[in-house]
């Protein structure tokens, strides 16, 4: 006999809610005694983390149940937070957080420049801007997050989103870093930046997952868009830092164009 099934429903739902997404359908699933205690709202809105989604997002649709919004989230790309600037999902399996900020929100330098760089809209992009490299010999992109908005006790990397135009030139390689703002200063973590790998040059390489520099490469995403990883974290439990995801080419200074910045995604691995 399974004694848990004699527990009253709300112990299973709080048992449950301490468990992954995966886990409680996998209970429901196997288990009738579960399914009614898999469905409550105590158990969905853990995996929600309601702090976050709900004040703060523009587009979130209206659900019946918590579980209802959960699996609405998944059916969806994104919702989009913080007026269209920062874009939020959920990871299907662990429900933790993915987050994208927006080409916008990222500290581009000579992006005001418009001799450098141009903003428009993209079809494929989920935000309203993205930005275009019209030629620059200095480049250098970052973007910052803070650590309370992910999920805590995870491993995130955090990876450039892009695209390049047909005529794109001298981007071949970047030199990608992470940091912790408050236990890093800039100079000390350029020292460590390492190098990644652009389409026009990854393409020559053999790029398989037992390859160690693996993930050096660019790569497609399912969207259409490309991405390159700039690095990776651990996210601890209750800190409370901010992050700064960088890539760079200032050391050799000829003209680079043709780059389609969509933002810089931070993503549990």
């Amino acid at each position: 006999m399974n004694h848990f099934l004699r527990l009253p429903e709300g112990c299973l739902s709080a048992i449950l809610s301490l468990t992954t997404p995966a886990d409680a359908a996998r209970s429901s699933a196997v288990s009738k005694g579960f399914k009614s205690a898999t469905e409550s709202d105590v158990v969905w809105e853990r995996f929600l983390h309601q702090d976050l989604v709900i004040p703060r997002s523009t587009s979130l649709p209206i659900c019946a149940t918590k579980k209802e919004l959960f699996v609405t989230l998944l059916c969806h790309s994104h919702i989009l937070l913080d007026g269209g600037k920062l874009s939020l999902l959920l990871d299907r399996w662990s429900g933790k957080k993915c987050f994208m900020v927006a080409s916008r929100e990222l500290s581009i330098a000579f992006v005001d420049n418009p001799r450098h760089w141009e903003w428009t809209t993209h079809p494929d992009s989920r935000f309203s801007e993205v930005a275009i490299l019209k030629c620059t010999h200095w480049l250098d992109i970052r973007g910052k997050i803070e650590t309370q908005m992910l999920s805590p006790g995870t491993n995130y990397a955090a990876y450039l989103v892009f695209k390049l135009l047909n005529d794109t030139y001298g981007i071949k390689t970047l030199n990608a870093m992470i940091r912790i703002v408050n236990h890093e200063n800039e100079n000390e973590a350029a020292k460590r930046a390492t190098k990644v790998y652009m389409p026009s040059m990854s393409r020559f390489f053999i790029k398989n997952k037992t390859d160690p520099l693996y993930e050096k490469y660019a790569k497609k995403r399912g969207n259409g868009w490309m991405e390159v990883q700039l690095g990776e974290f651990y996210n601890k439990e209750g800190d409370d830092e901010e992050v700064e995801a960088r890539c760079m080419e200032i050391e050799r200074l000829h003209d680079k164009s043709g780059l389609i910045v969509e933002g810089i995604e931070f993503r549990p691995q």
